[in-house]
């Protein structure tokens, strides 16, 4: 079973595989804003989505999650919720 720390790991791995950006300046935590601190946009929240599914299988159904959350929440969306999330908030 993965600890909350090995899906932070991982969760950041797929983030700078999506921005394409290896060597990203910004620390991914837990705390970590996908729209402020990551810029994300829709579109790389599907890859996103996309390579969750591939790593951990149907359960980590991005689309579902986000569909439970409203706009406000969405915009708020921290590293930390999605672990939360894959973890069943381990």
């Amino acid at each position: 079973m993965q600890t909350g720390t090995d899906v932070l790991t991982e969760i950041g791995d797929l983030i700078r595989e999506v921005l394409d950006e290896p060597d990203l300046d910004v620390p991914i935590t837990r705390e970590t804003s996908f729209q402020e601190d990551l810029a994300f946009e829709s579109i790389d929240l599907v890859v996103l989505g996309t390579r969750l599914t591939e790593r951990y299988g149907p359960a980590a159904n991005l689309p579902a999650f986000l569909a439970e959350l409203s706009l406000q929440e969405i915009i708020a969306l921290r590293v930390g919720d999605l672990v939360d999330h894959l973890t069943g908030g381990r």
